[in-house]
């Protein structure tokens, strides 16, 4: 594992000019954020050691290097899933990479199902917590000491510092932001309505296929993460309206320029 991440690491820090400050990783239908980067230097994934290759709509598949607000970062346009068929050290390779790449922040989105019945879709929801229980963990296996502990804490796996960071821009901005639980399963099914009831009950505001891992991932190597849901659909809803993945490319487009906001905003301030 140690001599992938700094395969991968090697061959990155030969494109690029400086060491980036955050990483970023774009979700579904949030491809278009990449736009608000002053982009360096593009590398495909196929192209770099050891990384997945995406196979998602709405996921472009390239490591964006270059500028946003001032500051130094590296980008994520497309993912990787549990659902792919990925194992989950695959899926936070990614997120491994860019610690060594000497980010210090890692910020997270996503599109998701929104359980709580407050939310509308095309919310934003500051994910402040997270449930784990549905996908595997990334860290079962062999642990890697140059990584991080054994046993890892999780009592604050979002930033208590970063997310009072966003409230304010956000306020100060008049974007009204939700802040939540936040539940990953394994996909690529939608959930049924039975799903999306034991979800709220269990305590989680919105459910989606991506995140936790990755979060768990920079968790155990110390980087701070901040992660924002994109409510593109509603879980308890009385219609029998059929969920599609177009309609949730569409509404995490509609949403976008408010998360680009808070996003460039706090790299600002980093």
């Amino acid at each position: 594992m140690m001599n992938k991440i700094a395969e991968a690491t090697a061959y990155i820090k030969k494109q690029i000019n400086g060491e980036p400050v955050a990483g970023v990783v774009l979700g579904s239908g949030l491809g278009n954020f990449a736009h608000e980067i002053k982009v360096e230097k593009e590398i495909k994934y196929e192209d770099i050691p050891h990384f997945p290759v995406s196979t998602v709509e709405g996921h472009s598949g390239k490591l964006l290097y270059g500028e946003l607000s001032g500051k130094k970062i590296v980008a994520m346009a497309g993912r990787f899933h549990y659902y792919e068929g990925y194992h989950p050290h695959d899926v936070v390779f990614p997120i491994r990479v860019m610690k060594y790449l000497g980010i210090k922040n890692l910020f997270l989105s996503n599109a998701a199902g929104g359980t709580n019945p407050a939310f509308k879709v095309g919310d934003l929801m500051i994910i402040n917590d997270h449930i784990s229980f549905f996908t595997p963990n990334p860290l079962i296996g062999k642990n890697e000491k140059e990584l991080g502990t054994r046993f890892p804490d999780m009592t604050e796996p979002y930033s208590h510092s970063l997310i009072a960071k966003a409230k304010a821009i956000a306020a100060a901005a008049n974007i009204d932001v939700k802040e939540g639980v936040y539940v990953s399963v394994t996909g690529p099914t939608f959930e049924t309505k039975a799903e999306y009831r034991f979800v709220n009950t269990m305590g989680a505001d919105a459910v989606g296929m991506s995140t936790v891992q990755e979060t768990i991932a920079a968790v155990h190597m110390g980087l701070p993460v901040f992660a924002v849901s994109v409510i593109t659909d509603l879980g308890l809803r009385e219609e029998n309206n059929i969920i599609t993945h177009e309609e949730v490319l569409q509404a995490a487009k509609e949403a976008e320029p408010k998360l680009a906001h808070i996003f460039k905003e706090m790299i600002a301030q980093l």
